[in-house]
């Protein structure tokens, strides 16, 4: 079989019209300015100015420095399926996946940090007698906990329950709530936040 003839025939136009489309689209989402792209990415607003409208064709070190600021690899900046891989590893020793530790909570995210998304995966630690205090998200938000390891016990609003290992729950976040250690080893287990 010629595998050349069944990859996708790439124009340098079209890599340069997807490029200019997805900085365009990441820099609105993140509500950048052009100045304030420029300050994080050390690439002038001009030539920002210039990629944007699809009239520069950035050098690899610039493209590399525009797709570090979104933290996202070049392929996802240019959009080219090939190049990026279809897994994405979340690494248990990665310390910018570490969303907050300190001697009473750990929590770890467990998404990826550079996509948009309505969902957010995290993995929670919290030691004896602990309290994961939490005030109202957006309206709408809900969580789901799922308890791996020691005894949760969950607050929304003015309801509570008591979860074991294997028990779930599923609760408004857009109100105040928390979760609490009950058992006497530290307790583990794993949140997903949804978003309307």
């Amino acid at each position: 079989m010629d595998f050349k003839n069944t990859l996708p025939k790439v124009t340098q136009e079209n890599s340069s019209n997807r490029l200019c489309e997805r900085v365009k689209s990441l820099r609105r989402s993140h509500q950048l300015t052009l100045e304030e792209l420029s300050s994080v990415t050390k690439v002038s607003r001009s030539m920002l100015s210039q990629i944007e409208r699809g009239q520069a064709n950035p050098t690899l070190a610039v493209t590399s420095r525009i797709a570090e600021a979104f933290n996202v690899s070049i392929g996802d900046l240019v959009d080219e399926p090939w190049i990026t891989s279809f897994i994405q590893v979340i690494h248990s020793d990665d310390p910018a996946l570490i969303y907050r530790q300190d001697d009473q909570c750990c929590i770890r995210t467990l998404s990826p940090l550079n996509i948009e998304k309505s969902v957010e995966f995290y993995e929670i630690r919290i030691a004896v007698g602990g309290t994961l205090e939490s005030l109202p998200h957006f309206e709408g938000t809900k969580e789901l906990l799922t308890v791996t390891q020691g005894t949760a016990e969950v607050k929304a609003g003015d309801n509570l329950c008591t979860l074991i290992v294997g028990d779930s729950a599923h609760y408004r976040a857009d109100i105040e709530h928390s979760i609490t250690n009950k058992g006497d080893q530290e307790l583990v287990c794993f949140l997903v936040v949804t978003y309307k």
